[in-house]
């Protein structure tokens, strides 16, 4: 039974990884998850210098999710390629990393230098950020930023470059048609859908950002509409994410076409939920007779759905 992927010369040795953002660099959860049997640790975003995020409170429950404004907060490239790669070295999984940056120049630098790390196997770019120079617009609403930004860090390094969507778009297969032409060996999508929370006994906002990023069961169904979508739109893989908390949710992405998936929200709940995803997978496999997990890429568009 073959569960291998190979994402842009790639290969994990399954298709499931953490989502970026709810994992850290797999460091907190290494006495409770077993990282060697993960496809890929996808890591916090970074940044080149520091960020401190947004003021608290900055979560808020939902029903079957949550919403997050932590504003992408991290300790900068610094100590992360002093911290978190050296903890990642003696593993064996993926490493990818994400990174954040306000401007095209500091996307530029952050992939420069990790693209010097040899344990980075490939980079996403989270394309969410807010573009300073723009007035805050975010680079992954725009089809044409989104072409910009993806041709500036294609150039800065030959390692695999997955950029990740935002759902916050009218079409959000423009934005991936606009990353394949500039470069992209890969998308990544759903990122967060924006929401709000309102504490009706405060009368306040939930949050002090106001609003923030849904995650959660509560989006899947949007999710893989959109996984769906865009797997019809561009020729490079697509990696799924958004509510998957447990095999079932991951093959519907599969089936979608996704050729590998992301875990985030459902770590919280359950830490181990990526690494039970792997194994239920796998069971499905075995029970229904499946040789290769690529047979079930895509399936239901194979079958004229």
């Amino acid at each position: 039974m073959n569960t291998q992927v190979t994402i842009a010369g790639m290969t994990l040795k399954n298709p499931v990884m953490t989502a970026s953002g709810t994992f850290g660099s797999g460091m907190e959860y290494q006495a409770l998850v077993d990282l060697n049997r993960l496809g890929a640790v996808v890591t916090k975003g970074v940044s080149v210098t520091a960020w401190e995020g947004n003021e608290t409170p900055r979560i808020a429950e939902t029903p079957s999710g949550m919403l997050n404004a932590i504003g992408l907060q991290n300790p900068g490239l610094d100590v992360f390629i002093r911290r978190d790669l050296t903890f990642l070295e003696p593993y064996d999984t993926r490493v990818i990393v994400n990174v954040c940056g306000h401007t095209e120049d500091e996307y530029c630098e952050a992939v420069r230098r990790l693209s010097e790390q040899a344990r980075v196997d490939a980079m996403e770019i989270n394309i969410s950020c807010p573009n300073v120079k723009e007035g805050g617009i975010a680079f992954g609403t725009d089809p044409k930023a989104v072409a910009r930004i993806t041709r500036a860090v294609r150039r800065c390094t030959g390692k695999p470059l997955i950029m990740k969507l935002s759902p916050n778009v009218t079409d959000i297969r423009e934005t991936a048609r606009a990353a394949e032409a500039e470069g992209a060996d890969a998308l990544s999508l759903i990122n967060t859908l924006t929401g709000m929370k309102i504490d009706v006994e405060r009368r306040t906002y939930a949050l002090a950002n106001r609003t923030g990023g849904l995650s959660g069961p509560a989006i899947r169904p949007v999710a893989v509409r959109m996984v769906h979508d865009v797997c019809r739109a561009v020729s490079v893989p697509v990696i799924g994410m958004g509510g998957i908390t447990g095999g079932t949710d991951a093959l519907e992405f599969i089936m979608a076409g996704a050729t590998a998936v992301a875990i985030g929200t459902g770590t919280f709940h359950d830490p181990d939920t990526a690494v039970r995803t792997i194994s239920e997978i796998e069971a499905y496999m075995e029970r229904h007779q499946v040789g290769d997990i690529r047979e079930l890429t895509g399936c239901v568009r194979k079958g004229g759905a």
